[in-house]
């Protein structure tokens, strides 16, 4: 085995673990403040307490990384994110869990993870060879959906059982694994300008401008802004679509989340297949219009048609790690190593934006149009920018290089 490989065995079995368990905990959270609760209000500001800190933090952390030993970026944001973990914990030990702590958790998860993300989509480049990028991409993505697929199941069955408190220790024990691995390998950094006088702004600027010097990037990550201010509000709805729409219970709603879970995972197995890193962008232009349609046709179905909810779930998974795999093999091969941590922490930051301004509707938007509606306004909005992302010209100049190459 190579030494590269070897080095990857090492950190995406410690990731695993770590990922597992963070999922678990997430998903048992969102189970109980749905079944607490039963108000899309409540679950749209879990989900901006989980993305906030991680879009104001994501404007610095970038440059940060860059300038840090990424190793040791990594696992100390595990270790953050485990510390907190411990201490609410223990605080719902000691008084009953209110929902308050429970954003004050997702709160400091998501500024951990603002450090941890970059650091680790940053170090990929400098561990393994280019073209392995999709294949290795593909395999973070099996990872996060078998996860997906594996964690709901093990929230509904945990939220039944154990109190909360217990339940979060999860989160910890998958930390200590992950940041056992890391302290294995050794993770380079890339060669840097010495700068007699670093400077946050100035570095951040040239984060900003590896983006605008490159129209087609630029264009990418314009789409994605726009997409996610459709996407973000839909995506907290899912669990009360379950519960209200089609009258489901937790063992369904974690039904929904496993069929995200498995669509995730087929679409792992696919982007590593090495045609396609010859139409990465072609790939993102296309689950527009496919993730457009999943949720269109979703909205439109009645309360009996559960189970046809599930199947198209996980065609949604399937587009949503094609989608996100080739973006990031995208940004890895066009940003200089020296520049990515802030280029990803950006990226991170400035689709953060339009989703918190969405889901700060969502509450509204359910109450006051009803959530199937909510599905098929987003759907179309989706696919009409997978329409119009064909017809812009540099992502066509883009899409006919790649058609050129393949």
């Amino acid at each position: 085995m190579s030494d590269w490989k070897r080095v990857f065995t090492i950190i995406f079995t410690g990731q695993l673990f770590s990922t597992l368990s963070s999922y678990v905990v997430g998903y048992s959270v969102i189970f109980w403040l749905s079944v607490e609760t039963r108000s899309a209000e409540v679950l749209a500001y879990a989900t901006i307490a989980s993305l906030l800190p991680q879009m104001v933090l994501g404007l610095f952390t970038g440059v940060l990384v860059d300038r840090w030993n990424r190793k040791r970026t990594m696992i100390f944001a595990d270790l953050f994110i485990a510390l907190c973990t411990l201490l609410l914990a223990s605080l719902f030990w000691i008084t009953e869990p209110r929902i308050f702590y429970v954003y004050l958790l997702l709160a400091l998860r998501s500024a951990g993870m603002a450090f941890h993300v970059p650091a680790m989509q940053a170090s990929v480049p400098l561990l393994a060879p280019q073209d392995k990028l999709m294949k290795i991409a593909g395999i973070s993505n099996m990872i996060h959906s078998v996860s997906t697929i594996a964690s709901p199941a093990l929230a509904a069955l945990l939220i039944s059982l154990f109190e909360l408190h217990w339940i979060l220790l999860i989160d910890v024990a998958g930390a200590i694994i992950g940041i056992s691995t890391l302290l294995m390998v050794q993770i380079p950094n890339p060669e840097k300008a010495e700068k007699a006088n670093p400077h946050l702004g100035r570095e951040l600027l040239e984060g900003l401008r590896e983006i605008y010097s490159k129209p087609g990037l630029l264009w990418l990550f314009i789409l994605a802004l726009s997409a996610m201010l459709f996407i973000m509000p839909v995506a907290a709805l899912f669990p009360l679509m379950t519960l209200d729409h089609f009258g489901g219970t937790t063992y369904m709603m974690s039904i929904v989340e496993i069929a995200w879970g498995i669509g995730m995972l087929i679409g792992g197995a696919i982007i590593g297949h090495k045609r396609l890193n010859n139409y990465k962008v072609v790939l993102i232009n296309l689950t527009y219009l496919v993730l457009g349609l999943t949720f269109l046709f979703s909205g439109i179905l009645p309360p009996s048609g559960f189970a046809i909810f599930a199947g198209i779930t996980a065609i949604g998974g399937i587009s949503m790690t094609l989608y996100s795999g080739s973006f990031t093999v995208i940004i890895q091969t066009m940003v200089e190593p020296a520049a990515l941590g802030r280029v990803f922490s950006l990226y991170s930051s400035i689709t953060l934006l339009p989703s918190m301004i969405g889901l700060l509707a969502t509450g509204y938007i359910a109450d006051s149009i009803g959530i199937g509606n909510a599905f098929i306004i987003s759907g179309i909005g989706i696919a009409l920018l997978g329409i119009a992302a064909f017809m812009i010209p540099p992502i066509r100049q883009m899409v006919a290089m790649e058609i050129g190459k393949g």
